[in-house]
């Protein structure tokens, strides 16, 4: 295993990061992941909102959130109204409907711009794990763990991976803004 090896798990949360923040935008169909930011007030605390309730798509432009403890469903509906996403949460007393509005051109490009900014985002965090592992290969180099041949092999290889990195993170970024402008 060499340096460069023993850090890809570090590009890997890296891009984890990456997945399940993009996963948070909306493209005009139901998906809970949307709701993953939102956090409610229940028992004396903020907990995630699938940890108080089930959420479901039952339909492609609707989710369905039903609350495990029915004495916690105001403060679902409370915390989606407040939250920056511009849901209008319906209150059913057992259960919470969220219709998905179709989105407008404007409202879809505003969307693929944030997904831009999260990309960036992305690219700068593999950019630091990359510079990380550089650092150490250098030092490495330096200590005579190995021999400037090695030192240039590594960052070779270093390089290459976060070329493949970058690579995803475009592949995923277009898949996504293909998904947010499908009318």
């Amino acid at each position: 295993m060499s340096i460069v090896d023993n850090h890809k798990i570090d590009f890997n949360k890296t891009m984890d990061h990456f997945v399940s923040d993009m996963a948070t935008l909306k493209t005009g169909r139901a998906n809970p992941a949307v709701l993953d930011s939102i956090k409610v007030e229940a028992y004396g605390s903020f907990v995630p909102i699938n940890q108080v309730a089930s959420i479901a798509v039952p339909e492609a432009r609707s989710i369905i959130i039903q609350p495990w403890d029915k004495s916690v469903i105001n403060n679902i509906d409370k915390a989606i109204r407040e939250s920056d996403l511009g849901l209008s949460p319906i209150n059913e007393g057992d259960k919470i409907r969220i219709s998905i509005p179709q989105m407008t051109e404007e409202s879809r490009k505003e969307i693929v711009k944030n997904l831009n900014k999260k990309m960036e985002d992305a690219r700068i965090a593999i950019r630091g794990v990359r510079d990380e592992i550089k650092e150490e290969i250098l030092t490495a180099e330096k200590n005579k763990e190995f021999g400037e041949d090695e030192k240039y092999s590594l960052i070779e290889q270093l390089d290459k991976m976060t070329g493949d990195f970058n690579n995803k993170i475009k592949e995923l970024g277009d898949k996504k803004e293909k998904e947010i402008m499908t009318v």
